[in-house]
């Protein structure tokens, strides 16, 4: 009798679901909104051009330089553009919802209840900022996602890695010293049971804690290839997981069709990982010319980010050892990016904020940062079209359906205008609460300030 209940309330339960959101479809595929007389960016090429937009439902029916004649039965919101620049969402793809604006001891002594709560106000002011869409990286982001998805609060579309996996001792190991060696019988650590991290050590148990953020709904797969900044163990120096230990989440997440990504700064950490067979690399800042060439060989992304020391910048949310680690990384920066152009790696964007809160709502300003290494058109194209294409390489688990990043006939409608063009003057995006005044996502409208 009991298997029969839980499987009736399981099928009561996604029957419902199912339901809400074909009736959110339904609802959004009636609404029809034109756009006229804006200097659109494609996304793709620099040069600009004027015209029109008719969205229908979530997605772009048709793009125009001249008049778009809508049927007089449809029902449709215009909006005058008035030569403002209309571009395509931005996307960071290198993010963590749930540790962007809190200290780190309060994320991890903190009622989970109140982090989703922070999280939830970050995701809301995160889309006012013109971020339609995340590639999370590792945090308990899936009830998260799921508010914003069933539009309970709003928020940017969240591609999911769920807990990012870790070796014992590794960057993703948050247990204190009392809690080694570990005892199974006394359960898991606070940040394991709130799915925040996974310590994981053997192929065998890799492959286990990679189906399971699987099944949990993730689009791509989260491990920790070496050390890190934040992490109290761990050198930067120091390789995590071997080879072996890859290619059981890499076979693990493409029988699902997705891929993994992994935390690694040095060439060991780097090369290990791609000898499993990862698709992506993040961070990378202390690599070699070598393992670039490498990286180029396989078609590997890299996920970037412009870890820089900043004029005038006082830094209160490192420990005296993760401050060195930081600024050791920071040296690395320039090569980085230099060999990325050398050859011509695929290249993404993401900003990577954590446990700050200030430097959450300064999200533009670390696009701004790449003018370093990068034109404005380069900085535009990378943060919405070239992280797009990332976020489709996780195949069927892409939670939406359709194309981000661009601006395109059937892309999926997520875009800003700017009071301003972009490619002319990038710093513009640093005033968001003033200079972004249209903010759509998925056909809907989350801001118009327009007069």
């Amino acid at each position: 009798m009991a298997p029969f209940f839980i499987k009736s309330i399981q099928f009561i339960f996604f029957s419902a679901l199912f339901s809400f959101h074909f009736l959110m479809a339904q609802e959004k595929s009636q609404s029809n909104i034109l756009i006229s007389n804006v200097e659109i960016f494609d996304g793709i090429h620099e040069d600009t051009f004027y015209g029109n937009i008719w969205i229908q439902g979530n997605k772009i029916k048709q793009i125009s330089n001249s008049d778009i004649e809508i049927p007089a039965e449809v029902e449709v919101q215009r909006i005058e553009g008035k030569g403002m620049f209309l571009m395509p969402g931005l996307i960071d793809a290198h993010y963590h919802a749930m540790f962007a604006t809190l200290p780190q001891v309060a994320l991890l002594t903190s009622d989970i209840g109140f982090v989703n709560l922070a999280a939830g106000k970050n995701a809301t002011e995160m889309l006012q900022r013109g971020f339609t869409s995340i590639r999370d990286l590792g945090g308990p982001v899936f009830g998260l996602k799921r508010a914003i998805d069933s539009g309970i609060i709003t928020g940017p579309r969240i591609f999911p890695s769920g807990a990012f996996l870790s070796q014992t001792g590794g960057h993703g190991d948050f247990r204190l010293p009392y809690e080694v060696p570990a005892d199974a019988s006394k359960g898991l650590s606070y940040s394991e049971r709130i799915n925040a991290a996974a310590i994981a050590d053997g192929p065998d148990e890799v492959l286990k804690r990679t189906r399971e953020q699987l099944m949990l709904g993730a689009s791509q797969i989260k491990l920790m290839a070496g050390g890190g900044v934040s992490s109290v163990y761990d050198p930067l120096d120091v390789s995590q997981y071997t080879v072996e230990e890859f290619k059981a989440a890499v076979e693990a997440a493409e029988n699902w069709g997705t891929y993994v990504t992994v935390h690694a700064y040095t060439p060991r950490a780097i090369q290990n990982a791609i000898q499993g067979g990862v698709k992506c690399i993040d961070h990378g800042q202390l690599i070699d010319e070598e393992t670039a060439q490498l990286m180029a060989e396989k078609g590997i992304w890299w996920s970037l980010q412009p870890f820089i020391e900043e004029p005038g910048a006082v830094n209160t949310t490192l420990s005296p050892e993760s401050r060195a680690k930081q600024l050791e990384m920071y040296q690395g920066t320039d090569l980085a990016f230099a060999l990325a152009k050398k050859y011509n790696i695929k290249t993404a964007w993401g900003t990577d904020v954590l446990f700050d809160a200030r430097k959450a709502m300064k999200q533009g300003n670390e696009l701004v940062k790449m003018k370093r290494w990068y034109s404005n058109f380069e900085i535009l194209k990378m943060a919405t079209s070239v992280n797009g294409e990332l976020l489709g390489l996780s195949g069927k688990r892409n939670p939406y359906s359709g194309k981000l990043g661009v601006i395109q006939e059937d892309a999926l409608a997520d875009m800003i205008m700017i009071k301003g063009n972009l490619i002319e003057e990038l710093e513009l995006i640093n005033n968001p609460s003033e200079n972004i005044l249209l903010v759509i996502k998925d056909g809907q409208i989350f801001k118009n300030t327009l007069k």
